[in-house]
């Protein structure tokens, strides 16, 4: 964090304030300004401000208790709260910081001691900052397929439920399609494990480049097995995208150092429209073995086709 981010400055004193936007503006930070805590707030929910400087005594709204109302506010990152106050009793500063103060200073202010307590709150929230990442990346490993980058078993453990709790809440369609390499072994057997790998990881990027961002998504299911999660889609949808991925995966050529490889993929796919609100539930297990039973209707037919089957709800 640098300091293209603005600071929040609540005084009712004019000239306090005023003195501690002039040191701040000085040093090179955007600086918004309240006059009391009720304007800070209303500033605050607008524009997220990562660091909060307050005056303790202020009418209605006090420094502690901005910093309270600060803390139970969901923000999209850590705020460091600084307090200023004239108050340096033990007991004032542990009740300051007890309110969710991370730091104070006590007036008058002096320029170079804050801007060090400020450098002091960026250095923290630049380890937040990071710890975060770091966080996110173990997370985004633990449920991708370390080889094509989908989605693995885990994550379509934990995410499928939602995306049928949502489907039967808003009575939109749902479809899952699963993609399977014609005579991937033969692949394997002929040209080895490491040209089987990068056929993977192409089809992969052909079937991730063919879906709609950000709504439909993919897991490796198998060994070259993918499952395509796809809401708000009914049959004829979940069909043309299938047909859509097939002809696109037919096209692929794959070259490795003496040879061109090129494959095929059968698809087979299931639907289900959650029309009434209280209709029967459906299972990932329902949709998937259905799905999986077209799949190896197109594998019988001669494979490199798409079969997609509508669930019909029982009872309409």
């Amino acid at each position: 964090m640098d300091k293209n981010f603005p600071i929040l400055v609540v005084d009712d004193d004019v000239v306090s304030r005023t003195v501690v936007q002039k040191y701040l503006l000085k040093a090179g930070f955007e600086v918004l300004c309240a006059g009391n805590g009720k304007e800070a707030m209303s500033i605050f929910n607008k524009r997220f401000c990562p660091i909060v400087l307050t005056d303790w005594m202020m009418p209605e709204i006090t420094g502690p208790q901005l910093c309270r109302m600060i803390r139970e506010t969901k923000t999209e990152s850590y705020v460091f709260i600084i307090l200023i106050t004239s108050r340096d009793s033990k007991t004032d500063i542990v009740s300051g910081l007890e309110a969710g103060a991370d730091d104070y200073l006590t007036k008058p202010i002096h320029q170079a001691e804050l801007i060090a307590r400020i450098k002091t709150g960026i250095r923290i929230l630049n380890l937040e900052q990071s710890l975060k990442s770091a966080n996110d990346e173990i997370r985004l490993l633990s449920i991708t397929d370390p080889l094509t980058g989908c989605y693995n078993r885990t994550y379509l453990g934990e995410q499928f439920p939602q995306e049928l709790i949502r489907s039967q809440r808003y009575h939109h369609p749902l479809a899952v399609v699963l993609v399977d390499l014609d005579h991937f072994k033969k692949v394997n057997d002929t040209y080895g494990h490491q040209a089987g790998d990068l056929v993977l990881k192409n089809i992969a990027k052909c079937i991730i480049g063919q879906i709609r961002e950000k709504v439909d998504w993919v897991v490796r299911y198998g060994g070259e097995e993918f499952l395509i999660i796809l809401p708000e889609t009914d049959c004829a949808g979940a069909t043309t995208m299938a047909e859509r991925v097939r002809e696109a995966v037919s096209k692929i050529t794959i070259e490795i150092v003496d040879a061109r490889i090129r494959v095929t993929a059968s698809f087979g796919g299931a639907a289900f429209h959650f029309a009434q609100k209280d209709g029967p539930e459906i299972s990932m297990e329902d949709l998937v073995k259905k799905a999986d039973e077209q799949l190896y209707i197109s594998k019988r037919e001669g494979r490199n086709r798409a079969n997609v089957i509508e669930i019909i709800p029982c009872g309409e």
